[in-house]
């Protein structure tokens, strides 16, 4: 058998498989697609973690059970720790930012995005195209090239509807990805540039044998997809006086949860004005139950959702200032220091879970207020 005729009848059977996965994966519950998935991914990262090697001298070795919990943890974006983060080397490190990044709740909703995408592509080959007969396309206003009386009014507008359907929910999963990439690369370029300019921080990874490139990928990833991990076991308590640190994660943390909706449907508006004009009109003015995602949300309820975060975070940030403004966790702090570290806990309090403070001491009053607000 020839090369070329050996490379023909792989590809040929790769893609008979990937279309029967497809297939299956499209058919199948996705609450259970969802429960292989994570499962699939925390036995993969528990794995990975047991057979590469942790940091060198360490006394405390957790136990294979302590390994998959921290897998199962960082796949789930849970923030739930048995072992402290220093155990874990650099590439285990690296092995938890690749289960925070594929099981954050905007990387699964991808993933489900793009099976309603394939599903409506797999309904358009069943219908009756009229494609060839359709010049323009732009909400419900239709040109046509040939002879309109070859077709029903009615079944030429439907169709030509389920094509700019297909065609808006598809833009709508590319402007996810792209948010979804371009806020991490944001991360990726903004914390490097601020080490640069304070190289304490890079002091301070030194001594706890902890790459630069690790803290940065390791840090951008678990903040935008609050999971709360920091790779040091003191969490951010030891960056506290780095307050520039904590203004580029705090937009990291917000965008990443809470207003992803609202700053998804701003992308959709924006890029709108650009490209993709008539399938931004349709998402903009379509109701959010039918677009298949359970993140769109409509203009009112992400208007809604925009006050109701910036409402608490300003109670919360009340009610911090009133009662800890002299704690001893912010003693060593200026006043400007101050206010970013108390923006900072009271963003992760409800989000991600990272922290600048000892929470013990704190005042119990406060505590009531943070289990109310989580």
């Amino acid at each position: 058998m020839s090369v070329s005729s050996s490379s023909s009848v792989t590809h040929h059977l790769v893609n008979h498989y990937s279309k029967y996965c497809q297939r299956i994966i499209l058919e199948t519950d996705p609450l259970f697609v969802q429960l292989v998935y994570f499962l699939s991914l925390s036995l993969l990262g528990f794995c990975l973690l047991l057979v590469t090697e942790p940091r060198p001298n360490y006394v405390d070795k957790p136990s294979n059970m302590d390994l998959f919990f921290m897998s199962v943890s960082a796949a789930t974006t849970s923030s739930m720790s048995v072992v402290e983060m220093e155990f874990f080397s650099n590439n285990q490190l690296l092995i938890l930012t690749f289960l925070m990044f594929v099981g954050s709740d905007i990387f699964v909703s991808i993933v489900g995005l793009q099976c309603s995408i394939s599903k409506l592509r797999r309904k358009r080959k069943n219908e009756n195209q009229v494609d060839d007969h359709l010049h323009e396309t732009e909400m419900g206003v239709i040109k046509e090239i040939g002879d309109p009386e070859n077709w029903k009014t009615e079944d030429v507008y439907q169709i030509a509807s389920n094509h700019l359907r297909y065609n808006a929910i598809r833009f709508l999963g590319l402007v996810v990805i792209a948010y979804f990439l371009v806020a991490h690369l944001l991360g990726f370029i903004l914390i490097p540039i601020y080490l640069s300019i304070f190289p304490n921080i890079n002091n301070l990874l030194k001594s706890k044998r902890l790459s630069p490139f690790t803290f940065v990928v390791f840090t951008t990833v678990s903040s935008f997809t609050n999971c709360g991990f920091i790779p040091v076991n003191e969490n951010m308590i030891v960056f506290k006086k780095n307050s520039g640190l904590l203004l580029i994660l705090i937009p990291q943390i917000l965008f990443g949860y809470t207003l992803y909706p609202p700053c998804l449907r701003f992308c959709i508006w924006f890029a709108g004005k650009f490209v993709k004009k008539a399938e931004a009109k349709y998402l903009l003015e379509t109701p959010s139950q039918e677009i298949c995602y359970f993140h769109w949300l409509s203009a009112r309820h992400s208007t809604f959702l925009t006050l109701t975060v910036f409402g608490f975070l300003l109670i919360q940030f009340a009610m911090f200032y009133s009662m800890e403004w002299n704690s001893e966790g912010l003693s060593e702090l200026d006043n400007y220091e101050r206010i970013i570290g108390v923006l900072f806990v009271i963003v992760n309090t409800r989000y991600a879970g990272e922290t600048i403070l000892d929470l013990w001491n704190i005042a119990p009053a406060i505590w009531v207020l943070f289990v109310f607000l989580m």
